[in-house]
């Protein structure tokens, strides 16, 4: 089968479309002739090793997977034993599985999910990572509750615009010029131009920051929050040259201030799950989670989408057909 597959660290330019063993379903595992896959943050900073304190756990001289992507939508072609009734060949699924960006990936039964029956596979592939990311930091979110996304016209962001409008709460997005009416168009209150408006001097408190973008100092996400309000912090960064730490400089901040202080300092840890994709699934059958998509590449441009959502700060999310 082809896949895109990297033996170093470094830009788009070091990711090859090649022929490699199609793989074969073990216990509990299933075969999926992937349709379609989207383009995650996570893709760029794994090709890259970025930033360097995450070769640790990557891979130190190149990534320990080779085939990048990590999230699919297709079609069950094959099980394993021991599947049972839990998903059959030819059921329409989706998950997050790494090496996604590649004709057929395996996984485990229990980490697929039947496709949202009003989605096609390209929209579908788009919510796995990020869905399940947006989910997991708003799933607390109370109905009349304050919220600000901080990257709210990213593939998480606009996902967790709508999830938090599905909450019943009060949502503000904070964005770039550009995507204003973007953001404002999935249903954020209030937007927030970064470029305008610095949304740290504004006065204004949440009961919960959602950080997708990793651009603020802990004191000033801490400053827009109510007294026992809640950060969220999830990744985020832009590749400028190679750094230490990265997004870690906050999630180590985070975990040794949070013993001392009323305000929730949480540190997202977005594990693949099929009770969270079966949560999606449902919001975007019941027309409340619309995916947007900006790009699509067929999977031998699979590198250009990469290169594009690194390079370019892709609006919305960025598919790759198989």
């Amino acid at each position: 089968m082809k896949a895109i597959v990297q033996d170093r660290y470094g830009s788009a330019d070091v990711l090859e479309l090649r022929e490699v063993d199609r793989p074969v379903p073990g216990p509990g595992e299933v075969l999926v002739r992937v349709r379609a896959s989207s383009v995650n943050a996570a893709d760029w900073h794994i090709m890259r090793g970025d930033p360097y304190f995450a070769r640790l756990v990557l891979g130190w001289k190149g990534p320990k997977a080779r085939i990048r992507g990590m999230d699919f939508a297709g079609v069950v072609e094959e099980t394993g034993p021991g599947v049972g009734g839990m998903v059959q060949v030819g059921d329409e699924v989706f998950g997050e599985v790494e090496g996604s960006f590649a004709e057929y990936v395996r996984v485990r039964a229990d980490l697929v999910q039947h496709k949202p029956s009003t989605l096609s596979f390209e929209q579908a592939a788009t919510l796995p990572m990020a869905g399940n990311t947006a989910w997991m930091g708003l799933r607390e979110l109370q109905a009349g509750q304050k919220v600000l996304i901080n990257g709210a016209s990213g593939g998480v962001g606009l996902l967790a615009v709508q999830i938090a409008k599905a909450r019943k709460a009060v949502v503000t997005g904070v964005c770039s010029t550009r995507n204003v009416d973007q953001v404002r168009s999935v249903g954020a209150d209030h937007v927030v131009d970064y470029r305008t408006t610095d949304f740290t001097r504004s006065g204004q408190r949440y009961d919960v920051v959602f950080d997708l973008v990793g651009n603020r100092s802990m004191s000033e996400l801490r400053s827009v929050l109510t007294p026992d309000g809640t950060l969220v912090l999830s990744g985020g960064g832009s590749f400028t040259g190679g750094v230490l730490l990265g997004p870690y400089r906050l999630i180590f901040q985070a975990r040794l201030l949070a013993r001392f202080t009323r305000q929730r300092l949480v540190v997202l840890e977005a594990k693949p799950s099929k009770e969270n994709l079966g949560a999606l699934r449902d919001l975007a059958e019941a027309g409340k989670l619309v995916p947007v998509i900006e790009r699509t590449y067929p999977l031998t441009d699979a590198p250009a989408a990469i290169r594009h959502v690194e390079a370019e700060h892709a609006r919305a999310k960025v598919v790759v057909t198989a």
